[in-house]
């Protein structure tokens, strides 16, 4: 057997199945957030985008879209959902259905990677749905 041409056909196609997966992400970051939160967001964006990092932030949509359409093809598109959790996050359906969308994209084959991060919540009430996160799983 030829292990040249075995170690050239292997290099081809994980270039074309790294190629196909490059091509699949639109964004690197999709950030999920309480429209409340918008000075840590904006900072967190804008710090993103510095390091050269494409984030998409809702706000980036343009008038007359589908909103929920749209923001479900850019989780989609996304390789990476940041998700801050807030006081008042769970108190936004919006923010439910995006969080919802996220994890199931998660638990696709290609899924993408989920960062929470607690801005001014403790993390054990979102792991346990207490405090303000209780029962928002009925939302």
């Amino acid at each position: 057997m030829d292990t040249s041409s075995s170690a050239n056909g292997t290099a081809a196609a994980a270039s074309s199945s790294s190629s196909r997966r490059s091509n699949r992400w639109m964004y690197e970051v999709f950030l999920s957030f309480r429209v409340d939160d918008t000075t840590f967001t904006d900072r967190l964006s804008i710090a993103l985008r510095n390091a050269g990092i494409n984030t998409f932030i809702d706000y980036q949509l343009k008038r007359g879209e589908n909103i929920q359409s749209e923001l479900g093809r850019k989780i989609e598109r996304s390789r990476i959902a940041v998700v801050v959790f807030s006081k008042r996050y769970p108190e936004s359906r919006w923010c439910l259905r995006e969080l919802s969308k996220i994890m199931r994209c998660r638990e696709d084959q290609e899924g993408i990677i989920v960062l929470p991060i607690f801005y001014d919540v403790d993390p054990s009430d979102v792991w346990k749905q207490s405090g303000g996160f209780a029962g928002i799983l009925e939302a």
